[in-house]
């Protein structure tokens, strides 16, 4: 009776009391799929919040409108996934954020800031543009609210609109403004969303299900039952690593480059969009190059009178006549009439004040030339100089030229979205206090997050999929709602739960580009794309063992970053010698060392020693790994490498060369 009056609650306001009522007792689970069906879907699948703040930006702990939007939106909507970002008052960054939500299973997207009067203030022009239907009432509602607090809210150009299956709302820029205009639009929130779904008619499909004895929540064509039929062999052939590289350059070329713009201090690393020139010289003023006196040179050498001193930083006000010589810091603009700099070793003190505090005279000892110790305007760069170019990766170098010529942003090639997502019934994740039976912690998404992060690509955690087709199924295009690039590890293999690749074939019709590659770690790697809500997706399956997703991320996953972004793919390589012999595999092997100084050879190479065992499941031997050796297939002639061996090692870390006497 408890549950029955549980369902009659749920379901009256969508008018299926009688279709509960009607159901047998022999269909009650699949009654219960419906009920917690339609309590799902009464809370929304996801809840956007974006602050739109040029100062919140630079500084996220400015921001207080957003979290407090965020805290609110979570009240209501306590089981729906939240995400939050804070962009620049720029309106082409603002209309791709609000469709990237609304195109990733978002139903609620709230943002705060931008809709006041000033030049910045371009959220409702942006929400305009992305929007299909205006909702004009709820921002009436929201101005006249805030009319009963202050005048000022008729400055207010709030925007509401629905894109697709999204209700987008504009709230103002103030936390006090936010909570206000929040309790505004409570009470409508989840009809308005449920109106927009069209839940009803999702309902009645349920309902059809129900009656033909079948709930189907999450469908996977796989069959895995018959496990004594499966493959014993793969049926993927197996490509060489020049091949795969080939392949994953020229599919990745399909990327559609998207552009975005970014505060320079966050830069670094990024591709250049557009050329930026400067907008003045540098410098843009005759500069001093040492610490001396700005002269004449055509009064050559002799007797000085010291007229003024100038530091880095003071404007001169009167020019220089004959016979008068200036002191000056490096650095310092030169008065007018001087055209060269004597440096202090050059001249002699002739008379001072009592105190030593004021020069009167000085002598210049060696007659200077014109032009001597000067930096001439626009030296250094001169004015319209191109800074970047579009293709540039910016380094600290290139973005202190940015700074220097006054650019704070700077438009680059948008990084595609990365999700990260881990299989396996014995994982659990990190974050569980008690390690369960038969069960390890899931280490793969946290490294390969640091790991992708350490060369510049931000990812998002898509949590762990249960080796079952129906839930990988599921957790597949979760993460491709979420995300361009899917990396998931493990469920590649030969396994009777190794189903990432049925599940890719037969579910999501995904064409596999290779799906075993010759190496070591790293078999079975695949790469597979397939459309997917009208957009490509690039899907890698690396291996479930830690090493071998270290290994492949580097050489499959980085590389297709790069290559999306504009950016040479390949690692950089330099030749190396082996401290110590090494055996080798039937398969060219990635083998993760370090590297030290030694000049015991007369050609001076650095030398590599592997860290430790090499097995795939021990991730101690990627740390402090600063190369990854390319060890050649074993031959017959050839079972190991000796010690002093020369082999190429992709450099894909931080060098940290060690001397002779650290060598173990």
């Amino acid at each position: 009776m408890k549950f029955k009056s549980l369902v009659i609650v749920e379901l009256l306001q969508r008018r299926l009391l009688l279709l509960v009522l009607d159901l047998r007792d022999t269909r009650n689970r699949s009654m219960k799929k419906l009920f917690d069906y339609i309590v799902r879907k009464k809370m929304v699948n996801g809840v956007a919040v974006i602050t739109i703040s040029d100062t919140c930006f630079k500084n996220n702990s400015n921001d207080t409108s957003g979290p407090c939007l965020a805290t609110l939106a979570k009240e209501v909507f306590p089981n729906a996934n939240l995400h939050t970002i804070i962009i620049p008052d720029e309106k082409e960054i603002i209309e791709r954020e609000l469709k990237y939500f609304s195109n990733s299973n978002i139903d609620l997207i709230l943002t705060t800031g931008g809709t006041g009067v000033s030049p910045r203030d371009v959220t409702p022009e942006a929400t305009k543009a992305v929007i299909n239907r205006e909702v004009p009432a709820i921002s009436v509602a929201l101005t006249l609210e805030s009319l009963k607090k202050t005048p000022m809210a008729m400055l207010s150009r709030s925007v509401a609109g629905i894109r697709d299956k999204t209700l987008i709302i504009n709230f103002p820029g103030s936390k006090k403004a936010v909570t206000e205009c929040f309790e505004v639009v409570r009470p409508v929130l989840s009809h308005a969303i449920s109106l927009i779904k069209d839940e009803q008619a999702e309902v009645r499909s349920m309902h059809d299900s129900i009656q033909s004895g079948h709930v189907c929540l999450h469908h996977s064509s796989v069959d895995m039952t018959k496990v004594a039929f499966r493959p014993r062999e793969s049926p993927f052939p197996m490509v060489e690593m020049s091949e795969a590289w080939k392949i994953i350059d020229s599919v990745m070329s399909q990327w559609t480059e998207l552009l975005e713009t970014i505060s320079i201090e966050n830069s670094l690393g990024r591709v250049v969009a557009q050329p930026l020139h400067t907008k003045e010289p540098m410098p843009p003023f005759p500069a001093s190059v040492k610490d001396g006196y700005a002269c004449i040179s055509s009064d050559g050498a002799g007797v000085r009178k010291v007229r003024s001193v100038l530091t880095a930083g003071d404007a001169p006000t009167q020019p220089l006549i004959p016979g008068e010589c200036v002191r000056i810091n490096t650095g310092a603009a030169l008065p007018t009439g001087a055209d060269c700099v004597v440096q202090v070793e050059d001249t002699k003190l002739v008379s001072a004040s009592d105190d030593g505090e004021t020069e009167f005279e000085v002598e210049i000892m060696v007659a200077p030339s014109s032009d001597q110790d000067v930096r001439p305007i626009g030296f250094d760069i001169p004015l319209g100089a191109m800074l970047v170019n579009t293709g540039d990766v910016l380094d600290a170098a290139s973005i202190g030229l940015l700074a220097g010529a006054g650019y704070k942003n700077v438009t680059v090639k948008a990084h595609p979205k990365v999700a990260l997502l881990s299989t396996g019934n014995e994982l659990q994740e990190p974050s569980e206090k008690n390690l369960r039976p038969a069960h390890i912690r899931d280490s793969n998404k946290t490294m390969l997050k640091i790991l992708l992060r350490e060369h510049g690509y931000e990812s998002i955690d898509c949590g762990i999929a249960r080796d079952s087709p129906a839930q990988l199924t599921s957790a597949l295009a979760t993460a491709m709602q979420r995300a361009d690039v899917v990396v998931c590890t493990g469920g590649v293999s030969m396994g009777e739960r190794d189903l990432l690749k049925p599940v890719l074939l037969k579910d999501f019709n995904a064409t596999l580009h290779f799906g075993r590659v010759r190496m070591k770690p790293g078999k079975p790697s695949t790469f597979a794309t397939c459309q997917f809500e009208g957009k490509i997706k690039y899907i890698f399956a690396l291996p479930g063992n830690p090493i071998s997703a270290y290994v492949c991320c580097l050489v499959f996953v980085v590389r297709a970053l790069r290559a999306s972004c504009g950016l040479n793919p390949e690692w950089p390589r330099l030749n190396v010698r082996l401290a110590a012999a090494v055996p080798l595999d039937p398969r060219p092997e990635y083998a993760r060392a370090t590297l030290r100084a030694r000049y015991d050879y007369c050609d001076d190479l650095p030398i590599a020693t592997l860290i430790g065992n090499q097995c795939s499941s021990r991730l101690l031997s990627a740390c402090g790994a600063g190369v990854l050796l390319e060890l050649p297939a074993r031959k017959v002639a050839h079972q190991e490498l000796p010690a002093g061996s020369i082999v190429s090692a992709l450099v894909t870390g931080s060098l940290h060369l060690t001397s002779t006497q650290h060598e173990s």
